[in-house]
């Protein structure tokens, strides 16, 4: 890639085409999502961190994932990185909060209110948006 690499929000459209998967394009360019229950980090147990896809900010932590039977990975926070930010969403008929990667504006799923206390927020995330980074005990 070009001198772009420095600001992931300046990679052009073919720049990312190159980069990532074709499913990892189409879920965090094109705001796709994942079929329910195919992510490969959906039953992640492991302990670290996972960053954006796109440009590899931390975005969540394994401390706050948590099973919610939605199909996708679910988190009650992001990282104390910050390193999501939110949209309104009001495509298919929906009215959601869409999370972006703030840092390259990768799509990476919704967040809802109907997540774990302390927090009362589910970060329903598509794996493929995701890298895994076991931390080491």
């Amino acid at each position: 890639m070009s001198d772009t690499k420095h600001d992931p929000k300046l990679i052009s459209d073919a720049e990312w085409r190159q980069k990532l998967t074709a499913e990892a394009y189409r879920v965090t360019r094109q705001k796709g999502t994942e079929y329910p229950g195919t992510g490969e980090l959906l039953h992640n147990t492991e302990t670290g961190k996972y960053h954006c896809t796109c440009c590899d900010a931390v975005i969540f932590d394994s401390a706050d994932k948590f099973d919610a039977g939605c199909g996708w990975p679910s988190f009650s926070a992001q990282s104390e990185e910050g390193n999501v930010d939110y949209r309104f969403d009001d495509s298919h008929g929906m009215r959601r909060t869409e999370i972006i990667c703030k840092q390259c504006d990768a799509h990476l799923g919704h967040v809802f209110d109907d997540g774990p206390m302390p927090t009362g927020k589910r970060y329903c995330v598509n794996s493929v948006s995701m890298t895994f980074e076991k931390r080491e005990q």
